[in-house]
């Protein structure tokens, strides 16, 4: 299909001369005005305007800004037609957007050459347009796989480390949905402190995300407590409860090996002290070492409060389960001494949260206090 050019001259002469340079190798139209140019390009479509500049109506600088100011102004190349050379002619018809410029009198072969020359460009813009459009497109699909296969690797993980936490707490027959109202209270928390203090500058997305996969390990050191004790329906002794006491270090160790063996074990890494110390307390009287304050690790302080209002409101064999507002009353009261009091004062201001994942979560019975 050949090229279209668009010859715009109130001089017929002009017109003429440049209708037989071009006329043969490509389709030809003429205009004598400016207006009359800017209709035939929506009628015929050019590919290339002549476009000389002295004209009765529009100049040939306005008629070339509106052309490239046009929707199809992309795709139409123009050549500025002037009988004046000087720099400030040309780089006006420049900034005007003109693609090339042309002094009369011009030589006809030279001319033809620079019209082949610009379409040949065209050409190749339009090529490494489409490349780009097809490149993008590639990468679009490729990130949406990505997205995918991300996805279904981060559900994979979830999936299979719930389940190992589910694992350990199969042991225990009344454990129930512990470790979903864990992880639920242990979020309503973290989100509440990210939102209102002290620990704002402690609590990103990333901690979230990490607290919502770690949380449900808190426990995972039981699978090293023996039946006996882990089972057993009444008071522990001395020795055996040092020994239940031990679940925090064989959790932490298992999981410290783990997060050792991969380049991607943030929320391993804050699940080793989650199980280490969630059994610390604020004031220094908790295990396995006596930490206090904000040397317990925050994510363990968070943790350690949930996993407490959980087993208050919880069956065991040896108690019933406290109404929740006695287990609030009873939270409130260990602040500053079992509890960080900001996370005292978070759970106090979500308290009708926590009641409402009770709700979804049923009221099954969760793991025994240990103190």
């Amino acid at each position: 299909m050949k090229k279209r050019i668009l010859i715009v001259d109130d001089d017929q002469s002009n017109r003429r001369i440049l209708r037989e340079i071009f006329e043969g190798e490509y389709e030809l139209s003429e205009a004598d005005l400016g207006e009359d140019c800017l209709s035939q390009m929506k009628i015929f479509g050019p590919d290339l305007v002549l476009l000389d500049i002295m004209m009765p109506d529009i100049d040939g600088y306005d008629v070339c800004r509106q052309i490239k100011s046009a929707p199809y102004g992309e795709l139409t190349l123009v050549i500025l037609v002037s009988g004046k050379a000087s720099t400030v002619d040309r780089l006006k018809g420049y900034e005007m957007g003109a693609d090339d410029f042309i002094v009369k009198p011009f030589d006809h072969d030279e001319l033809s050459t620079r019209v082949r020359i610009l379409f040949r460009l065209r050409g190749a813009l339009k090529e490494l347009s489409r490349a780009n459009s097809e490149i993008h497109l590639y990468n679009t699909k490729l990130e949406r796989v990505v997205r995918e296969r991300t996805a279904e690797i981060v559900e994979t993980r979830d999936m299979t480390v719930f389940a190992l936490a589910k694992l350990a707490e199969s042991r225990d027959p009344e454990t129930g949905e512990h470790l979903e109202r864990i992880r639920s209270y242990s979020q309503i928390l973290a989100e509440e402190l990210a939102e209102t203090g002290p620990y704002t500058e402690d609590i990103d997305k990333t901690f979230l995300a990490n607290l919502h996969m770690s949380s449900p390990l808190h426990d995972i050191g039981k699978v090293g407590i023996p039946d006996a004790i882990l089972l057993k329906p009444g008071r522990l002794s001395a020795m055996e409860f040092r020994i239940m006491q031990s679940h925090s270090l064989i959790g932490a160790d298992a999981l410290r090996e783990a997060a050792e063996h991969t380049q991607s074990g943030g929320f391993l890494n804050m699940a080793v002290e989650i199980a280490e110390a969630h059994h610390e307390r604020f004031d220094g009287s908790g295990y396995p070492h006596a930490l206090s304050e904000t040397d317990i690790p925050l994510a363990a302080r968070i943790v350690a409060l949930a996993d407490v209002y959980d087993a208050l409101t919880s069956v065991r064999v040896y108690k019933s389960a406290f109404k929740p507002e006695v287990a609030r009353s009873m939270i409130e009261n260990e602040s500053g001494q079992h509890f960080d009091p900001a996370i005292a004062d978070a759970f106090t201001k979500r308290f009708a949260d926590f009641l409402q994942v009770r709700e979804q979560c049923g009221t099954a019975e969760g793991d025994p206090v240990l103190t």
